[in-house]
């Protein structure tokens, strides 16, 4: 039973950022009118570096695939973790209304990296 809870919330963790990725790419999540003003500053520097949203995109969508897999899914958190400490960032700086979702979806990826920390050991230990 813990195997199928853990599998659905890896599946939704992954989900997201297909789905966050493949956004930036084809914009089919219209953006909010309400944006704060400091969030349409920062979209529109991001705008300005051309190449760096295709680049975030291009981490989210292989990110959530390796994810989903459990023998990739250590490699995927670890590819996820910057993304995930920006958008941790935005949250508590400039969006604070989504910080709770953010450190759920923070939390997991910890986990994951955490629960295989055996894997990562070898790089840090020389």
């Amino acid at each position: 039973m813990k195997t199928k809870i853990l599998f659905v919330v890896y599946l939704l963790f992954s989900l997201m950022f297909i789905n966050a990725g493949l956004n930036k790419f084809f914009n089919y999540i219209p953006v909010p009118e309400d944006l704060p003003e400091g969030m349409q500053r920062m979209n529109a520097a991001f705008e300005e570096i051309y190449w760096l949203m295709p680049l975030v995109a291009i981490i989210e969508i292989l990110g959530g695939i390796l994810f989903v897999i459990p023998r990739t899914r250590p490699l995927g958190a670890i590819m996820l973790f910057p993304v995930m400490v920006g958008i941790m960032l935005v949250h508590l700086t400039v969006a604070p209304q989504g910080l709770i979702l953010a450190s759920v979806f923070f939390a997991i990826n910890l986990w994951v990296i955490y629960d295989h920390r055996e894997k990562f050991l070898p790089m840090i230990n020389n």
